[in-house]
């Protein structure tokens, strides 16, 4: 894979969508075949990440999937209050 993780990744967008930058944090879980990001906002900033209809999320989700195919791998993203 690239210099880039899949946790930096997330996290870059995040702090992209998000009013406060210096909240946002991701957890990564790797098992074998799957690593789960958890990713953390400010309580305010949860719908600009979720997005209307969680359109944003599923365009994170979509990327996400993109990036780990490359390194064979499947990931999951999961937004936590």
């Amino acid at each position: 894979m690239s210099n880039v993780s899949l946790k930096e990744l997330i996290a870059y967008l995040a702090r992209a969508l998000v009013d406060q930058p210096d909240e946002v944090e991701v957890a990564e879980i790797a098992g074998e075949q799957t690593i789960v990001l958890e990713l953390r906002v400010a309580k305010e900033d949860l719908g600009k990440v979720i997005g209307k209809h969680g359109r944003t999320v599923k365009a994170m989700r979509a990327i996400l999937s993109a990036a780990s195919a490359k390194a064979r791998k499947r990931a999951d993203l999961e937004i936590l209050e």
